[in-house]
């Protein structure tokens, strides 16, 4: 079992009113439906007021490397991909379980 982890930082001036925000976050909470090899999908803006905090976090989990590969280029996440970059960049890690 795989652990995806991504943790996104929104650029200078952006925030939670943005549209752009709004839609990425709509579409990322609905990428389960459309991606079969996900087997469990948690996300959430961040509540902590600390200077180092990213923005928003999505944990996935994923049969295996394969699983997660097949994600990585699903079109659907691809479209989230070209959707977050317009406002924010993002580091990510991938462990088993």
């Amino acid at each position: 079992m795989i652990c995806h982890v991504v943790l996104f930082k929104f650029h200078d001036g952006v925030g939670w009113d943005d549209p752009r925000v709004l839609e990425a976050e709509r579409d990322v909470r609905a990428l389960p439906e459309s991606v079969p090899e996900i087997l469990e999908w948690r996300c959430g803006r961040n509540i902590a007021d600390r200077e180092i905090a990213y923005d928003y976090a999505v944990i996935g989990s994923f049969e295996d490397k394969s699983a997660v590969e097949t994600y990585l280029y699903h079109p659907v996440h691809l479209r989230g991909v070209n959707q977050w970059r317009q406002f924010s960049s993002w580091v990510v890690t991938d462990f088993e379980l």
